[in-house]
């Protein structure tokens, strides 16, 4: 164990880690005292020269720890994130200085990706959050720690500072986080609750969909219950994620022949005659997690929106 002190100086530029008694390499040593920097950027921060042992620089991660030596970690301030901030109004189901949670719309993008280039959450969020973003990685940009589809609507949370990104992605892969969806689907899965089970994948077929594989792809598990019959020729579920992979909920669906109704990609060719269903009618409703710095237990739900609704209710009468 490290027996080192940690001092934050006022400015926040510098870290300063006093009489170190342990050994081993330097970057593990700093990322165990300071929890809140990862060890790759502990790495980058080294390379960059701005790590000093007793005043003189160190720029060699493996570097072995020296007893009784004081470490400087220079913080230098975050850059301007790439994406620009711009004005996007959001349904803010909660924030403080460690997160914000929100109801994203169906239709909104996460992430600049080509083709949508901005107008995505991600500007909004550094719109909307402004210095409050202290930083990821050195860039001053909202973390984002899970998405949903464009056409998917439902509760996110997003990461304001390194160490609430740390902690959620954390929670995300030991699989503690709670993920909830509804979702409107054509026909009734039987057994009515179950467990979808099925590698995830890029299909061979079509390289802009995933698929359920037999041979490749990552492990995959969707948990289903049918909520309510929807009419004569369709049902609402809800379904929850043990893991989170791209499409899953779309593809697991459409692996079992329930697919979720409007969906462009998995749905099928089958059309609504009298409505207008143009994407897939799946909102993720609730979101459970751990506030990265309190430990409190948190959970947030989101109104299913008018599309769903709307689409539910034509559903009932054919």
């Amino acid at each position: 164990m490290n027996s080192g002190s940690k001092t934050d100086i006022p400015d926040g530029a510098r870290i300063v880690v006093a009489g170190a008694e342990a050994r081993g390499r330097m970057d593990a040593f700093l990322a165990a005292e300071l929890s809140d920097l990862s060890r790759s950027r502990l790495k980058a921060l080294i390379g960059a020269g701005a790590v000093t042992a007793d005043g003189a620089t160190i720029k060699d991660p493996s570097r072995a720890v020296k007893p009784g030596a004081t470490y400087c970690v220079i913080l230098p301030a975050p850059v301007p994130a790439t994406p620009v901030g711009q004005d996007i109004a959001l349904d803010i189901l909660f924030e403080d200085d460690h997160l914000i949670v929100i109801n994203k719309p169906a239709g909104l993008v996460v992430h600049p990706a080509p083709g949508n280039p901005d107008r995505t959450l991600v500007n909004a969020l550094i719109h909307h959050c402004g210095t409050s973003l202290t930083g990821i990685g050195g860039v001053a940009r909202p973390g984002i720690v899970h998405r949903l589809d464009k056409d998917t609507s439902g509760v996110m949370v997003v990461a304001k500072t390194a160490e609430a990104h740390a902690s959620l992605v954390t929670q995300f892969a030991s699989r503690t986080i709670e993920r909830a969806y509804g979702a409107l689907v054509w026909g009734t899965p039987s057994p009515a609750a179950g467990r979808i089970e099925g590698n995830i994948g890029r299909s061979p077929r079509n390289r802009k969909k995933m698929a359920v594989l037999r041979n490749g792809g990552r492990p995959a598990a969707t948990r289903y219950k049918v909520v309510a019959a929807v009419g004569s020729k369709a049902c609402r579920i809800e379904c929850r994620l043990e893991t989170g992979r791209t499409h899953q909920i779309r593809v697991h669906l459409a692996h079992i022949g329930h697919p979720v109704i409007g969906d462009p990609l998995y749905g099928g060719r089958r059309k609504i005659a009298g409505f207008d269903a143009d994407h897939q009618a799946l909102h993720a409703f609730r979101l459970g997690f751990r506030h990265p710095a309190g430990g409190e237990l948190l959970r947030f739900e989101a109104d299913f929106s008018i599309y769903f609704i709307a689409l539910q209710k034509f559903l009932e009468d054919l």
